[in-house]
C-alpha cells in the first residue's frame, strides 16, 4: 500500500484528499479544504504552506500529487494558482515527499473515463470508487481525484517497467 496526497490547489480554497492504494484497490483515508482567509496573497500561500504541512505530518503520505495550471481566460488568475500550487508543493517537498503533477483533462479521464467531465461526474465517481457517503465538497473530490489519478497512472508505469525487465 502506498498513501498519496492529492491536492487541488486554490488561492481561496484548496482541497486536500488522502487514499491508500495497493495499485488495484483504492481506500479513502481523509479530505478536506482549507478555506483561505485574507485579502492580500501572501498570507493566505503560507497559510496553505502551513496547512498542508500539518496534513503531511498527520497522514504521512508518501508522496503527493498535485493538478497542474490550466491557462483560463483571466491571465492572473492562472498567476495565482500557480502561486498557490507552489506554496503546496513546497510544503511536500520540504517534508521530502516526491511531487507528481498532472493535467485537469487527464485526472478527469482515470477518474471518469472522459477528459471533459463535469465537476458533478466527478464527484460522483470519486464517491462511488472510494465508496464514501455522501459527494465530496467540489475541491476535495478534485483532491482525491488526483491522488486516484496518481495510483492509476503509478500502477500503470509499474506494470510497464515490470514487462520491461522479463
Amino acid at each position: 500500500m502506498i498513501r498519496i496526497l492529492g491536492i487541488d490547489p486554490g488561492s481561496r480554497v484548496t482541497g486536500f484528499g488522502i487514499i491508500d492504494s495497493d495499485g488495484i484497490n483504492a481506500v479513502h483515508v481523509a479530505h478536506g479544504t482549507l478555506r483561505l482567509k485574507g485579502k492580500e496573497l501572501p498570507p493566505r500561500l503560507g497559510q496553505i504552506f502551513a496547512e498542508i504541512s500539518e496534513v503531511i505530518e498527520s497522514y504521512r503520505p508518501e508522496v503527493m500529487a498535485v493538478e497542474q495550471v490550466f491557462v483560463s481566460k483571466n491571465p492572473s488568475s492562472a498567476l495565482k494558482l500557480g502561486h498557490a500550487r507552489g506554496a503546496a508543493i513546497c510544503a511536500g517537498v520540504s517534508r521530502g515527499l516526491a511531487v507528481a503533477e498532472y493535467t485537469p483533462r487527464s485526472i478527469k479521464k482515470a477518474v471518469v473515463g472522459t477528459g471533459s467531465a463535469e465537476k458533478e461526474q466527478v464527484q460522483h465517481m470519486v464517491k462511488l470508487i472510494l465508496k464514501l457517503a455522501e459527494n465530496p465538497q467540489e475541491d476535495a473530490a478534485d483532491a482525491l481525484a488526483v491522488a486516484l489519478s496518481h495510483a492509476n497512472t503509478n500502477t500503470t508505469l509499474g506494470r510497464l517497467a515490470a514487462g520491461r525487465t522479463r
